[in-house]
């Protein structure tokens, strides 16, 4: 069995924002070490200014139903379930530095959610025992 759950997320769609949400909060749950490296263009959702989460083309149709009903079940956000995750349990948020240089951000925009801004390898240095998923 692996040590923790590893997650890169590296898309600033609503529905991948979500779904890592959902997955460290249960992890959390579990008492699973979770480590999310976020790069590409999700790095823009955890900066102190974040933009609205986008919607995938193809689900457009279904995206005002999904939202309605997440409402009606008080679901929290996926920026809300992150923070729940990282109250739960060993989570922890590292920004890539490579897109953070790449697209203009300096570290004092970096969300306070975010516990570390790092390099590709320093996150896979960590994964040794760790299953990693992208999303």
């Amino acid at each position: 069995m692996s040590k923790g759950l590893g997650i890169v997320l590296y898309s600033g769609r609503a529905d991948t924002l979500m779904l890592a949400g959902v997955l460290a909060q249960t992890a959390a749950n579990y008492d699973m070490p979770v480590r999310i490296f976020v790069t590409s263009f999700a790095t823009p959702y955890f900066m102190k200014e974040k933009p609205e989460p986008r919607v995938p083309k193809e689900f457009a149709d279904w995206a005002q139903k999904m939202f309605e009903g997440m409402a009606k079940m008080n679901a929290p956000s996926w920026y809300d379930m992150l923070k729940e995750a990282k109250e739960l349990g060993d989570v922890k948020i590292m920004v890539c530095s490579m897109t953070m240089e790449a697209m203009g951000f300096s570290k004092d925009q970096v969300d306070p959610i975010v516990d570390d801004v790092v390099g590709a390898a320093t996150f896979l240095a960590e994964m040794t025992d760790y299953e990693v998923i992208f999303v």
